[in-house]
């Protein structure tokens, strides 16, 4: 109930921001809104919206690299900006009042990482145990995920989430998040 409500509000209430950068983000080419599949509750495959932060021919060559320095060369000037303050994930309040994410939980993966971590532990199906998040406990510590050291200690921080989960926790894990991306903090 908590999801559904305060996306609803949080579609209302960032509107304006969610209009203003639909318009500035039409002037370039290619779409506004990003979609790529994702693998959430239950191991059932969703489509993930965000604003488009990166170049069209992005995934041109195949996948974009997860390193941070190969992967900001596809970066548009705007889309630096909207994922430098983590804006370009405001269109996932949609995904969370459809239900498919949660506030808090295990960020969702793509299925071909998911198939790289499952190659070194067996403990990822108990991320399917919860729906995904926009934002979690591993977020804001392991901040982006781009080698398998970061993706397995993100596992490690989201099945310590998973048997310590309370609202309490969720609350705690959101207010955190609001003040990391309102002070700056890059994760």
């Amino acid at each position: 109930m908590f999801d559904v409500v305060f996306s609803f509000l949080g579609l209302i209430v960032f509107s304006p921001l969610i209009l203003a950068f639909s318009l500035i983000l039409s002037f370039s080419d290619g779409p506004v809104i990003f979609r790529q599949e994702r693998i959430g509750y239950k191991g059932r495959p969703f489509i993930i919206y965000k604003f488009r932060t990166m170049r069209v021919d992005a995934e041109s060559h195949g996948m974009i690299p997860r390193h941070a320095e190969e992967r900001n060369m596809y970066l548009t000037p705007f889309g630096g900006f909207l994922r430098a303050h983590h804006l370009d994930e405001l269109p996932q309040l949609w995904n969370v009042l459809k239900g498919d994410m949660s506030f808090v939980g295990p960020r969702p993966e793509r299925q071909y990482f998911i198939d790289q971590i499952n190659r070194e532990t067996d403990d990822y199906r108990y991320i399917y145990l919860m729906r995904p998040g926009v934002t979690s406990y591993a977020t804001i510590y392991n901040g982006y995920t781009d080698t398998m050291e970061k993706m397995l200690k993100r596992l490690e921080y989201d099945l310590e989430y998973l048997d310590r989960r309370t609202v309490f926790t969720d609350l705690w894990i959101m207010l955190k998040t609001l003040f990391s991306v309102f002070s700056g903090k890059k994760f």
